[in-house]
């Protein structure tokens, strides 16, 4: 027999008949406040629980299901999210993990589909090879996250804060990036001939000074009002992007190709290695 207990009242919140939580079958259960700090819940069955507010920092959450469990404002600071399941085709399916503490946290491999992960604390977090397609990140904090080789495919990051994070090779096709942070983020690459992928996102009043994106694709990307200022651009695809009245000041564009890049009202001569075609009106 386990109990369960409140985090601050010490008050019995369920008792689970078994002898170790691990694996344990702890579906809907009303967790709130529980104080489960550096538990063992690899493969424990959770979806749908109530978990707001509870204490999981340093816990093992390793290959458990998630989907539907309500994590908001729950702490899981330092804790082992690896290959666990948290997502869903639709956010209603989804865990919930609004303003949550997720510093340092472990998630590889994991499956965070449609989560809500608006305003958390996601610091120095693990995300490679995690697949967030279609995770909202809005207002969060990403400074520092480790995110290669990761599925962000049409993800929010609106007003989010992702400088210095490493984000190399990873898919973030469709994102919505409009008014973040990504000062000396890094969306190179590792490999001979690889590429991070930024297709269609929207990059609007975004700062991306001192980042590497060099060979990064973003085709018909939007960069309008972006800040570019010292950014490594070399040898990226910007087939059709928007770079409308952005700030380029020192920027490396060499060999980029710029046929066909909207560049209106932007100061290309404050940037280096631009080749712009003669036929270009309205730069500067």
């Amino acid at each position: 027999m386990i109990e369960i207990r409140h985090k601050e009242t010490g008050e019995v919140l369920e008792t689970i008949r078994a002898k170790a939580l691990a694996g344990s079958d702890l579906r809907d259960m009303l967790l709130s406040g529980a104080d489960l700090r550096g538990q063992d819940l690899s493969g424990a069955d959770l979806r749908y629980s109530d978990l707001v507010e509870a204490d999981l920092r340093g816990a093992i959450l390793s290959k458990a299901l998630l989907q539907g469990a309500n994590l908001a404002r729950a702490d899981l600071s330092g804790a082992d999210l690896s290959e666990a399941q948290l997502g869903a085709e639709s956010p209603s399916g989804a865990a919930n993990l609004n303003q949550a503490n997720l510093s340092g946290a472990n998630f590889l491999r994991a499956d965070l589909r449609s989560v809500d992960m608006r305003r958390t604390d996601l610091k120095g977090a693990y995300l490679c090879h995690g697949d967030m397609r279609n995770t909202d990140f809005f207002a969060s904090d990403l400074q520092g996250v480790k995110g290669r080789d990761a599925l962000f495919i049409r993800a929010n990051f609106r007003e989010a804060n992702l400088s210095g994070a490493d984000l190399r090779d990873s898919h973030l096709n469709d994102a919505n990036f409009v008014g973040a942070t990504m000062r000396h983020i890094d969306l190179s690459s590792r490999y001979s001939g690889g590429f991070t992928v930024l297709n269609l996102a929207n990059l609007e009043r975004v700062d991306l000074s001192g980042s590497d994106l060099q060979g990064v694709s973003a085709v018909q990307a939007n960069f309008r009002n972006a800040n570019l200022t010292d950014v490594n651009l070399t040898h990226a695809v910007l087939g059709g992007a928007i770079m409308r009245r952005a700030k380029v000041t020192n920027a490396n564009f060499d060999g980029v190709e710029m046929a066909t890049v909207s560049i209106s009202f932007a100061n290309f001569s404050q940037a280096r290695n631009t080749s712009i075609p003669s036929y270009k009106t309205h730069w500067r």
